[in-house]
């Protein structure tokens, strides 16, 4: 962009803006040139007729005269102004936008000063405005979750806010570099290449096995700035942003729910189907006692095991509802354990096991729901009954934890065992070690899920240690209930 201003009647400037350069020309026209001459030879002839009539001291006296006045008013009102504009037009040009020197005048030089003032001022708001953006832009980004990166069309990363580098962890400095070098995912690199060159807009599913396994969605569209307008309409390139959505929990999520639907279909199925044969069979005439009891055993026997995942299922749900309530009271959990132990006598001792109970201070108290700690304690005892070998040991224990004011539970058998590639699944929703065993002895696989959510539900934690064959151990945390807090 260009603009003159006129300085009539002695010349004209012109302020170029190409290249971000600031240049300012003054040209003289020819009235000013004409003008010059004419008063020279008016000197010329004056010192000329001094030099024949005078003496030479009175000449140059009279030339220097009549010559100092012109050059004073020449380096008052147009050099010395010309040198003050240029000077600030070479300083805006260089960059620096403080305040230069004004040329005081009514004149065009006066009127070009004002407008260089002007123009300095115009160019150091455009700046504060685009700081201000930039700093926006940069807060703005750094606080979303979603991770954020624009690439050029080189593949050259230009911007990558803090939520990409934590999701990927990446290094502190990735600017300049390329996409392909810092993820290396050829699959990623052609998606942008392909919005690149069409335009379009593209979804893409991400799947990261390192650092850590991860999923993403990315959601790539191409952007453009004033400076790509052009690249872009000749050859179609600009930049890309691509935003990263993890849902690597939430694939997570709808892989429990497809494994749920399937295995409650499985295990509802299994009972219905054995239940459905032998009531067939009743119906076409096995109605002797001898022949129908066995049958209406075994009907019973998977009717009860319906009635258990139904019971369990709808226990799970409760839990897991946002509705769901605890109704908290002091507690000895060494009462409880020992009721536990009431309920399952009969089971523990059918198989002759022997059940020892370790009480290092049974006034140890919890503030918890008794029906759910208790089912707590059913679940993880009769577990242990369960695959404990005939004739074997359970050991239960119960702790203090002075420095976390925690009360620690644990629950040992002496039987099979879990292998260790299942310890990080078994509270998983119908997952078993062993799932024809577990059928057998009645299991519904919901119990240890159910323990999982009443003990969190209750702050606490639970996990388990096992090797082997050689026998497992369940542990369980709760916060310490105290009659007087402790100071």
């Amino acid at each position: 962009m260009k603009k003159g201003i006129g300085l009539r009647p002695f010349g004209e400037w012109d302020i170029d803006f190409e290249s971000d350069e600031m240049r300012a020309r003054f040209r003289l026209k020819l009235t000013l040139l004409f003008f010059s001459l004419f008063i020279f030879f008016i000197l010329i002839q004056f010192t000329l007729i001094s030099l024949l009539h005078c003496s030479f001291l009175f000449s140059s006296m009279l030339a220097f005269s009549m010559v100092s006045p012109l050059t004073y008013l020449i380096l008052k009102h147009i050099i010395k102004p010309i040198e003050t504009l240029t000077e600030s037009a070479n300083r805006i040009a260089s960059g620096s936008l403080d305040r230069g020197s004004l040329v005081e005048s009514d004149d065009e030089l006066g009127r070009l000063s004002v407008a260089i003032e002007e123009m300095r001022r115009q160019l150091l708001k455009k700046i504060e405005d685009i700081s201000r953006e930039k700093d926006y832009l940069r807060t703005l980004l750094g606080g979303m979750v979603e991770g954020v990166l624009v690439v050029d069309e080189k593949g050259k990363i230009l911007i990558a806010n803090s939520a990409i580098r934590q999701l990927l962890s990446l290094p502190p400095e990735i600017e300049k570099r390329t996409l392909l070098e810092m993820l290396r995912n050829v699959e990623l690199e052609e998606a942008i290449q392909k919005v690149l060159h069409d335009g379009q807009s593209e979804t893409l599913e991400l799947r990261l096995p390192e650092p850590q396994k991860r999923i993403f969605e990315v959601n790539i569209a191409r952007v453009s700035s004033p400076s790509d307008r052009m690249v872009m309409e000749n050859s179609g390139y600009g930049s890309v942003i691509a935003v990263f959505h993890d849902i690597t929990r939430l694939k997570e999520l709808e892989k429990i729910r497809q494994d749920f639907v399937a295995n409650v279909s499985h295990e509802l199925r299994t009972p219905l189907t054995s239940i459905k044969g032998y009531v067939e069979t009743l119906l076409e005439g096995a109605l002797k006692e001898e022949v129908a009891y066995p049958f209406l055993q075994i009907i019973k026997k998977h009717s009860d095991r319906l009635e258990r995942i139904i019971e369990d299922l709808l226990m799970l749900s409760k839990i897991e509802s946002h509705e769901f309530r605890l109704n908290k009271e002091p507690l000895y959990i060494s009462e409880i354990i020992r009721e536990a132990l009431g309920v399952l006598k009969e089971s523990y001792e059918k198989k002759k096991m022997t059940v020892w109970l370790n009480e290092t201070s049974p006034t140890l108290q919890v503030n918890g729901d008794r029906q759910y700690l208790e089912q707590v304690l059913l679940n993880l005892l009769d577990n242990a009954i369960k695959y404990g070998r005939d004739g074997g040991r359970i050991e239960i224990s119960v702790k203090g934890k002075d420095p976390q004011q925690e009360i620690e539970i644990s629950i040992k058998d002496d039987g099979i065992g879990i292998p260790k590639e299942d310890l990080g699944r078994i509270f998983e929703r119908f997952y078993r070690v062993d799932k024809g065993r577990s059928r057998e002895l009645g299991g519904t696989g919901l119990g240890l899920s159910i323990v999982k959510h009443i003990i969190q539900a209750h702050g606490g934690k639970v996990w388990v240690e096992s090797t082997l064959g050689e026998g497992s151990t369940f542990y369980i945390t709760l916060p310490q209930f105290f009659q007087n807090p402790p100071f």
